[in-house]
């Protein structure tokens, strides 16, 4: 089997979109996990860009989650995530279409914008799973990081509304179009679902996410996740994840 390794952040709903598949899969794989603001340089040498997900196959690159999950789907056809009926894989892809182009950034925008408010709980977030020397050192720098995340992600608070508008279409979607077993395309887990409970988990960060919400957890994140207690949507991201999130297929380095 080749040497799979996933280059990461561990706070991000698109990293988590390439790691439910490699899970899903259950592909044994290394994680390579970065910190906002230090990964530029280790991208930039690596693959000329700055965009993560990064799965390196046997030396060979392949950015971004969509990308990853084609790959994955070519390299691996075991545990399908392509609907095999023509018409049914067209409206999952256009679906993972949707919410990477429409939704995923825009919910991202809607929650940094909140999330960055509270400085030292944003460094905790985006610290997990690091040592405490590591967490200090990024936690007395975060001032310049932050702002170099609201120049690169335009967390600008006059595009909040129009952020959390573009998350509440993709919640009133999953809610309009799961079928009854809870699937939005066919009639079996595929790459529909697993985009858009993806991209839309930081709406209740489920309790099978790795790294969520560190406790406890901020007035503001309380109340941003009381916000969408009630949609429905919510609901059909959480039951999704408790039904379909897999352990991680992670091995040691």
């Amino acid at each position: 089997m080749p040497a799979i390794e996933l280059v990461q952040f561990r706070f991000s709903h698109y990293n988590e979109k390439a790691r439910w598949a490699l899970d899903h899969k259950r592909i044994p794989h290394t994680r390579r996990s970065l910190l906002p603001g230090p990964h530029l340089p280790i991208l930039r040498r690596m693959t000329g860009g700055t965009q993560v997900p990064v799965l390196r196959i046997d030396g060979e690159l392949v950015i971004g989650s969509s990308a990853i999950l084609a790959r994955l789907e070519a390299d691996y056809p075991e545990r399908p995530l392509y609907p095999e009926r023509p018409e049914w894989r067209a409206r999952a892809l256009e679906v993972q279409r949707l919410f990477d182009e429409e939704v995923g950034a825009e919910a991202r925008r809607a929650l940094f914008l909140e999330l960055l408010q509270d400085a030292r709980y944003a460094a905790r977030c985006f610290t997990q799973g690091f040592g405490a020397a590591t967490s200090a050192i990024y936690g007395l720098a975060f001032p310049m990081t932050r702002a170099a995340m609201r120049r690169a992600m335009d967390l600008d608070p006059g595009r909040q509304e129009a952020a959390l508008t573009a998350l509440t279409r993709g919640l009133d979607f999953v809610a309009e179009h799961a079928g009854p077993d809870g699937f939005l395309v066919g009639d079996r887990f595929s790459i529909a679902d697993l985009t858009a409970a993806s991209l839309l988990q930081l709406v209740s960060f489920p309790r099978e996410l790795e790294f969520g919400l560190p406790e406890p957890r901020s007035p503001r994140m309380e109340r941003w996740l009381a916000r969408w207690s009630t949609h429905p949507g919510a609901a059909w991201v959480t039951e999704t994840y408790r039904a379909h999130r897999p352990a991680s297929a992670e091995v040691a380095a």
